[in-house]
């Protein structure tokens, strides 16, 4: 027995080292051939390599591409046409917007002055005096409009107003129909004499002094002065309206006086000045006459056929 123990027992160690020798030397020969299999795949160039494709890639079209320009050459001229066009966009807005202001500016400064120039027609209307209407009429208008300037200051010292007009008309009636009671008998009798034989031209009793009166006092309530002081210089007693008469003519004058300041501030292109005294650079719209239509000839009569 113990003899059969000695001769069986080295048996399976001898066993185990074979197998463990062949494990290893397969797996030494597979990871050569594994080695070998791929430098033959590198080589024949089926696999890349990760620092080497951008090579190849590089030395395959090194014929075919063309040397491009380096970025700085390119970037330069670019980036100034660039800023250049933004410098000229700049500046067109800003020109635009300077005219715009200046624009605001002069509308604002003739509305200014429109409105001075009613406010002062407003009061030559009521016979209220201008106050500091007349500092602002002298610096705005004066050296545009100096005379009508001028006109409307001495008129608003001297108030005159349509009502007042038509009350010493009628107070003036008596006197300016040739029936005052401080004629003398021989001034009534000449004046019924030459009454006695009238030619009318226009309809019978049109050029009464009645008549004429009381369309004197319509036209003045109008505000057509100037056609009133016509009525009234041709009654028999004008010589006593002669105060009347200038008073109605300061009236009318101041009128047109603020009808020349009014189109100053509206249309005046070079001397309207603003309230701070600068002239005023926006010109205003154009006022244009009306164009007046030609009458018509009359229709040629027509003759009368004969047979």
């Amino acid at each position: 027995m113990p003899e059969d123990y000695y001769s069986s027992s080295p048996l399976p160690a001898r066993r185990s080292g074979g197998t463990l020798r062949a494990v290893l030397g397969s797996a030494v020969l597979a990871f050569i051939a594994g080695a070998a299999l791929i430098g033959w795949l590198v080589w024949d160039g089926r696999i890349a390599l990760p620092g080497n494709g951008d090579g190849q890639l590089a030395a395959s079209g090194a014929g075919f591409a063309q040397p491009s320009p380096s970025p700085s050459a390119t970037a330069a001229p670019v980036t100034g046409a660039l800023l250049e066009q933004q410098v000229a966009a700049l500046e067109q807005r800003l020109a635009r917007i300077d005219l715009q202001a200046a624009a605001a500016e002069g509308n604002t400064a003739r509305a200014e002055a429109l409105l001075v120039a009613l406010a002062a027609r407003r009061s030559i209307e009521r016979g209220a005096p201008l106050g500091y209407l007349e500092e602002q009429l002298r610096l705005r208008f004066s050296a545009a409009r100096p005379t009508a300037v001028n006109t409307v200051i001495e008129a608003a010292k001297q108030p005159v107003t349509l009502d007042a007009l038509s009350t010493e008309l009628d107070t003036l009636a008596p006197a300016l129909t040739g029936t005052a009671p401080d004629d003398s008998a021989w001034s009534r009798l000449s004046r019924k004499v030459s009454g006695l034989f009238v030619i009318h031209r226009d309809a019978p009793g049109a050029n009464a002094p009645a008549a004429r009166i009381a369309r004197a006092k319509l036209l003045l309530s109008s505000g057509d002065v100037d056609a009133a002081i016509d009525e009234v210089s041709r009654l028999p007693g004008a010589k006593a309206a002669n105060d009347w008469i200038a008073k109605a003519r300061r009236y009318s004058e101041a009128n047109k006086a603020l009808d020349q300041i009014e189109q100053a501030a509206l249309a005046e292109p070079e001397k309207l000045k603003a309230g701070t005294g600068e002239q005023v650079r926006q010109p205003g719209p154009a006022v244009t006459p009306t164009p007046t239509v030609p009458a018509s000839p009359p229709p040629a009569p027509m003759r009368e056929a004969t047979f």
